[in-house]
């Protein structure tokens, strides 16, 4: 029994009841291709000044939680704003992850699909004041992915923002982009609840016409994109999105609110995963996956239904704080030694939404480890002066 803190101020007596889902491999082919984006795990004891200096990696806990994942049946989005691109992690950071993962990926039994984002953050943005600057940018970190054998992710740039790019310029960078890629790419449509330096992204602060310049985007470099990720926390846009896109391009769900339905479907189109929600939910995501393929709604619902409260304090305003509560999952299940991030971003919340992220993750059978993650959470609530 532990006591934890309400949004009112009070604590409030929890226990554990429901059994953990049991992690484990894929019984069957899916048919939704699922990509989890991971953090990554800082190590306590490096010497390091954590508001100035390159992060600290514990590398064997960053790749053993990629490993949990892949062993489920879950691709990886390596890289990307779940990791903390341009938030503590750095773009030499970043590449040494990539290189690491996809040297771990290579020898993995169930071989998995891993996507890597590329971006322009290891420039700074006063040494990116026109589009062959951007362009060259994206270049230098596409060329470094392709060379580990990493799929493409075309991350949004704060760059194009802050020139005030209009539409024309967009399609001028990502034409090149696109064209001179070994590999199908997968776009990147990230709103600015999650990073506000994105607002207006494709040079239109209306979601229709942005909508109108992405669809001919894609349509003018048929089998060049896989698919595009689109964050935009609004499900009636998805869905009719999707329907407009080429056939054989897949829209890769980023709505971390609403993605059971989206990804379930509405019977003629539905969509596929790329989220950061996914590593918190690992288990869950993938056994419903894994029931969805069977054809058993009844399973996939039943598993997914918990997981959205969950998701959605997970990414609640400040939305852009949503991988301090990945890491604090993370930590209570035993995947990291130490509840701790580059850059200090743990602090980004309070210790209430993890009272209530521990609550909803017990709640849909998230802590594999109860007795562990009730000790953990205790301690925790110590450093804050709760006695529990």
């Amino acid at each position: 029994m532990l006591n934890l803190p309400d949004q009112d101020g009070t604590l409030a007596p929890f226990a554990i009841t429901r059994e953990p889902l049991v992690p484990r491999a894929p019984q069957r082919e899916w048919t939704r291709t699922a990509f989890a984006a991971a953090h990554v795990v800082s190590d306590p004891l490096a010497e390091r000044s954590p508001w100035t200096d390159r992060p600290a990696v514990d590398w064997e806990a960053t790749l053993n939680f990629r490993r949990s994942l892949w062993n489920q049946g879950l691709g990886l989005a390596e890289a990307m704003d779940t990791a903390q691109r341009g938030m503590g992690v750095d773009w030499e950071t970043a590449r040494e992850l990539i290189a690491r993962t996809m040297a771990e990926a290579k020898s993995h039994p169930l071989k998995p699909r891993v996507a890597c984002g590329a971006g322009t953050d290891h420039r700074m943005l006063s040494d990116l004041p026109d589009l062959d600057a951007i362009i060259a940018a994206y270049e230098h970190q596409m060329e470094a992915i392709e060379a580990e054998g990493g799929q493409l992710i075309l991350m949004a740039t704060r760059a194009l923002p802050a020139i005030g790019a209009v539409p024309d310029d967009y399609r001028r960078v990502y034409d090149r982009l696109i064209t001179q890629a070994k590999d199908p790419v997968i776009l990147h449509w990230l709103g600015d609840m999650f990073d506000p330096a994105l607002k207006g992204y494709w040079g239109s602060a209306d979601i229709a016409a942005a909508s109108d310049a992405v669809i001919d985007l894609i349509a003018a470099h048929p089998g060049k994109v896989d698919g595009i990720k689109i964050s935009l926390l609004d499900q009636a846009h998805e869905e009719s999105f999707r329907a407009r896109l080429p056939d054989g391009v897949k829209l890769y769900t980023g709505d971390d609110f609403n993605y059971a339905a989206l990804i379930a479907g509405d019977g003629t189109h539905h969509s596929h995963a790329l989220l950061g929600a996914f590593t918190a939910i690992a288990p869950a995501a993938a056994q419903a996956l894994d029931a969805l393929a069977a054809g058993d709604r009844a399973s996939y619902d039943a598993l997914m239904g918990p997981t959205i409260p969950l998701s959605r304090e997970l990414f609640r305003a400040p939305t852009q704080f949503y991988k301090a509560g990945i890491a604090f999952l993370s930590w209570l299940n035993g995947m990291q030694p130490a509840f701790m991030m580059p850059a200090g971003f743990q602090s980004s919340r309070p210790i209430t939404h993890y009272a209530d992220l521990f609550r909803l993750a017990a709640a849909a059978g998230l802590l594999n480890e109860p007795d562990l993650a009730m000790n953990r959470m205790r301690k925790l609530l110590a450093v804050y002066g709760i006695e529990a």
